[in-house]
């Protein structure tokens, strides 16, 4: 089986995180991707973030432990059909805006809190993290 290393990023902008519906999977996800070739899996998550949502922040120190990256909340291994097993990084980042510039991987997006999510329209985890997302550190 293919293994590939990917990220998923949760922009927060106050009490909300951003949600895409996703074109290709028809799921409610946060954005995300693979790594590219060279990359961090911090880097990756700024990538990410800007190519699918215009959205650039700050990724807080989410652990006191030296080496941990800014922003991380979580791993999460997933079977992504055909692309194989992602072993997946996740991030929490603030940004100032809640403008998205529309990207052709979604269909629709969301600023949603924990109430008010797709949440019967996502994994069982896109909650669990978003749990976690919105009671990082600041």
């Amino acid at each position: 089986m293919r293994r590939a290393f990917s990220i998923a990023v949760y922009p927060r902008h106050g009490s909300h995180v951003l949600l895409i519906h996703h074109r290709r999977l028809g799921k409610w996800l946060p954005p995300g991707g693979e790594l590219e070739e060279g990359e961090t899996p911090l880097e990756a998550a700024a990538r990410e973030l800007l190519e699918e949502t215009g959205l650039r922040g700050t990724f807080p120190r989410t652990s006191e432990i030296d080496g941990v990256p800014l922003g991380l909340i979580g791993y999460e291994e997933h079977v992504a059909g055909s692309k194989g097993l992602h072993m997946n990084f996740v991030f929490v980042c603030d940004v100032p805006s809640r403008e998205v510039v529309a990207n052709d991987e979604f269909t629709a997006h969301r600023w949603v809190d924990l109430d008010d999510g797709p949440w019967d329209l996502a994994p069982p985890n896109v909650r669990q993290l978003a749990v976690l997302a919105l009671g990082a550190p600041r």
